[in-house]
């Protein structure tokens, strides 16, 4: 029986469909001809600015993960609020709290000035927390690119979608199995809480309020840079997620939840005799297995929706559409 004569007028159509859909998909050398520079620009951005203030590693870690969680890896959390725009800066889990978006901006316009409107800043915010790991000793990864921009934020989505200091270890579970990330993937990347700092609010209910789940030392120790009084001025006051190696990426966090001296709730329950005290455990064991599940995860979780192909824009700035 021979093909009929629309089905062969039809099939060029279809092949060309099947291309545009494979070419659509991240890869590791998507700028490869279009902007060759653009990986050693961006790093050289990050470097400086995190040996400008180490912290700033934790904060580019972060943004890559409230993007990510938000509308898949689509760089919407850069998008300030406009007519059009309830930006998703503003969500609780993001507000007075989320850093780097400057970094980002700085990196995007040097990769403007040798590649206009090529690289996406949802691939830089991508790019920046690779790089920004490396450069406190942590793990580095090939990144997979050719994300592009969104045109929308979500606020809402991003309340419900974050994860909150106060969530139980179910909770936590079941908003990174949404994302298709599994448990293991979660205390992996919780572990980026190896670096940076938290804000008093955060905190406070555990270190006055919880003597039998809390280091007593570490409690006292802690309300001593965060008082009892909750007002504007406390809540801000930061304290160290690690305090004995709050700069360096390593697995002493992990350390830390075993002599119950994590520093928030939703990093304390996952050593609390749930179904991830086994893993908490490997990693405070084996620095190794911490660093090489951190990065199979953070590409996973690069993985989340991302827009691709002719789906999205390429912004020109990265708190705007274009």
């Amino acid at each position: 029986m021979g093909f009929g004569k629309s089905y062969i007028t039809a099939l060029p159509l279809l092949l060309l469909l099947l291309s545009t859909t494979c070419n659509a998909q991240l890869s590791t050398n998507f700028y490869s001809d279009t902007c060759p520079n653009a990986l050693s620009t961006i790093r050289t951005v990050i470097r400086s600015a995190v040996s400008a203030e180490r912290r700033m590693a934790a904060s580019l870690i972060r943004l890559h993960f409230h993007d990510c969680f938000v509308q898949g890896c689509d760089a919407s959390i850069l998008l300030d609020d406009s007519s059009s725009i309830e930006s998703e800066k503003t969500a609780i889990q993001n507000d007075k709290s989320i850093r780097g978006y400057e970094i980002i901006d700085k990196a995007k316009a040097e990769v403007e000035k040798i590649c206009p409107e090529t690289v996406s800043c949802a691939d830089i915010v991508a790019i920046a927390a690779r790089d920004a790991s490396f450069a406190v000793g942590g793990p580095s990864w090939s990144v997979k690119l050719g994300r592009r921009d969104s045109t929308t934020a979500n606020k809402n989505l991003a309340i419900s979608d974050l994860p909150l200091f106060t969530d139980n270890l179910e909770t936590l579970i079941s908003r990174f199995s949404k994302k298709q990330l599994s448990a293991r993937d979660m205390v992996a990347l919780s572990g980026a809480h190896t670096l940076g700092q938290a804000q008093c609010f955060t905190f406070r209910d555990r270190i006055y309020n919880n003597a039998s789940v809390i280091d007593g030392g570490f409690a006292s120790t802690r309300r001593r840079g965060c008082p009892s009084l909750s007002n504007p001025e406390n809540n801000q006051k930061l304290a160290a997620l690690d305090l004995v190696t709050p700069n360096s990426f390593d697995n002493n966090y992990f350390k830390n939840l075993i002599q119950k001296k994590g520093l928030l709730q939703s990093d304390q329950v996952l050593f609390s005799g749930g179904s991830t005290n086994n893993i908490v455990s490997e990693y405070s064991e084996s620095p190794t297995t911490f660093k090489s599940d951190f990065a199979a995860a953070m590409i996973k979780m690069g993985d989340i929706e991302p827009l691709t192909g002719s789906d999205g824009i390429i912004r020109r700035i990265c708190s705007a559409i274009n």
